[in-house]
């Protein structure tokens, strides 16, 4: 007999990004809707396309 799953696992997650100009690490939302820029160096680290953000630093982490 199969179980009917009562709480879902969330298809979205966070990541930790490396940024590729000065090095910082950020916390992106992997569906963000507006552009994300460093905290330092103001260069632009995810880009919402529609679905997933196109995400342009390096990926360090998935988080939760």
């Amino acid at each position: 007999m199969r179980r009917k799953i009562l709480i879902p696992m969330p298809r979205s997650s966070f990541l930790r990004v490396k940024c590729p100009s000065c090095g910082n690490e950020q916390i992106v939302f992997d569906r963000a809707t507006f552009p994300v820029k460093c905290f330092i160096c103001g260069s632009l680290l995810a880009v919402p396309t529609g679905g997933k953000a196109k995400i342009l630093g390096e990926l360090v982490r998935v988080l939760g």
